[in-house]
Parts: structure tokens; C-alpha cells; sequence
């Protein structure tokens, strides 16, 4: 197989999966609070202590993921189109 062609299998693997992974699990866990919904900070004893809400995510700890987001805004503006 030429580097060429294996690259391009490659690249179609990895879509593949990332598109199955969008179709099964659309939201996955927000990267600034890493699921908690909330940043930790420490009290002065150092204690962890529940700090504010994140804004990135709004509370939830997930968020929607850039494959599922390009595809609602693709169908959305197809939908928009041939009404």
C-alpha cells in the first residue's frame, strides 16, 4: 500500500469512529470543569470547597461535541432551506 493510500485510510478510520462516537454520545464532559460543574477551589486550610459554577458549561458538567454541534447546525440549515 503506497503512504498515500494509508494515510487516507487513516483518516477515514478516525472520522468513522469520531462520527460513531458523536451518534452514540453527543455531549461529552466540559474540559474547564472536567464534569464537576464547578470549579474546586481550597479553603485556608486547604480544604477542597465547592467554588463557582462554570460559565462553559453552565452548571451541567457536559457540553455538546464539535462533531454533534457541526452536524445540528448542518441539518438545521438544511431543514431552514427546503422548507
Amino acid at each position: 500500500m503506497t503512504p498515500i493510500a494509508l494515510a487516507i485510510a487513516c483518516l477515514m478510520l478516525v472520522t468513522s469512529c469520531y462520527v460513531s462516537v458523536c451518534a452514540g454520545s453527543p455531549f461529552g464532559t466540559c474540559r474547564k470543569c472536567h464534569g464537576f460543574g464547578f470549579a474546586t477551589t481550597t479553603d485556608r486550610k486547604g480544604r477542597p470547597k465547592r467554588g463557582k459554577q462554570c460559565r462553559r458549561c453552565k452548571g451541567r458538567g457536559k457540553r455538546v461535541r464539535a462533531g454533534r454541534w457541526l452536524y445540528n447546525r448542518a441539518s438545521r440549515i438544511y431543514r431552514d432551506g427546503t422548507r
